[in-house]
């Protein structure tokens, strides 16, 4: 075995360990065989399902993934995000963080269904979207891993937790690092975590921007290749086409590798906020931003290290304030409270 491949493992081991410490801390109803009594059939028709949406466009796997990490950013990974606006009762959706980002709804719907129809009223809609985002990355290629289950739904939503908690294409690294420390989040949970952005895509008004008003001077963003920027301008002009779609990885945008982090280091980061992991020249967060940089370099080298890294951060962001007792409920409809 070569080095590069022995350093992996060993970085992997001693993530995944220190994973495990934080997952423990959690009810020791959370485990991996929640289900597999109560409805042995759950994975396979979690997977079924997913693996027809995202054949029938591949997008949308990076849709599920960016819906579950919206989901957790705001009380906890509870499908608070999946609630629908009713009388007296506002919901996560509309919310600007959520508005034209989010969606997927109905690929968790059809799970839902299907997963009712076979194991009726045992199943919460969070743990048929954990499973589903883990299933996203599997479906593009990426890595896999046991994903802990037995939370319940919540009856409450949060619109003022959706508009502050989840981080901005335009945020710095400072307000990135501040976001994902408020979660429990580590560096490396949070680099990692942004490898996410290694599929889907980005709407022309979230780097906009970049391309013509950097610093609200008219300039462009100096931390972008010319060529990219240059392609870019084509289906995002300065004027109209805010819906146009870019890709997040301009190299391999429906493969789930760690090309992502070779794109940053290229300067070919779609989003500020992804290029700022590597370009930021905050001097409050220099020594934060040496070390973000280091596991850059690793993971842009080194795909296997990346996937444990990433395998490690999901685990942890999927065990973000679980609600496992009876402030809780298992909705027959993912999209109302019971």
């Amino acid at each position: 075995m070569a080095f590069p491949q022995l350093f992996s493992l060993a970085l992997c081991i001693l993530m995944l360990t220190s994973s495990t410490t934080s997952v423990s801390e959690y009810p020791s109803e959370l485990t991996a065989t929640f289900y597999d009594e109560t409805c042995p059939a759950l994975q396979s028709i979690v997977r079924d399902v997913m693996t027809q949406a995202v054949q029938k466009e591949a997008r949308m796997a990076a849709s599920i993934l960016r819906l579950f990490f919206h989901d957790c950013f705001v009380q906890g990974c509870d499908a608070s995000l999946l609630l629908d606006d009713a009388m007296g009762f506002q919901g996560e959706k509309p919310t600007g963080a959520n508005l034209n980002s989010v969606r997927g709804f109905d690929v968790i719907d059809n799970i839902k269904g299907q997963v009712e129809s076979t194991c009726k009223g045992i199943v919460s809609c969070a743990d048929i979207l954990s499973l589903a985002a883990r299933d996203a990355v599997v479906l593009l290629n990426g890595p896999t891993w046991a994903v802990l289950l037995g939370r319940r739904d919540s009856r409450t939503a949060s619109p003022s937790g959706a508009t502050n908690n989840i981080p901005s294409p335009a945020s710095t690294l400072s307000q990135l690092i501040a976001k994902f420390q408020a979660q429990g989040l580590s560096i490396t949970d949070m680099t990692a975590l942004a490898g996410a952005h290694t599929i889907g895509q980005a709407r022309c008004t979230t780097f906009k921007q970049r391309l013509y008003n950097a610093s609200g001077a008219g300039d462009q963003d100096p931390t972008m290749d010319t060529t990219l920027m240059a392609q870019l301008k084509q289906s995002c002009p300065a004027n109209g086409g805010d819906n146009n779609l870019s890709p997040l990885d301009v190299s391999t945008p429906s493969t789930f590798d760690n090309l992502y982090f070779a794109n940053l280091q290229s300067e070919r980061g779609l989003l500020f906020s992804d290029q700022v992991l590597f370009s930021s020249n905050e001097t409050s967060t220099a020594a934060t931003a040496a070390a973000i940089q280091r596991l850059i370099a690793t993971w842009a080298f080194d795909k296997s290290a990346f996937f444990c890294a990433f395998t490690a951060a999901m685990i942890t962001m999927g065990n973000i304030n679980p609600i496992t007792d009876s402030s809780g409920e298992i909705r027959i409809n993912c999209r109302l409270r019971n």
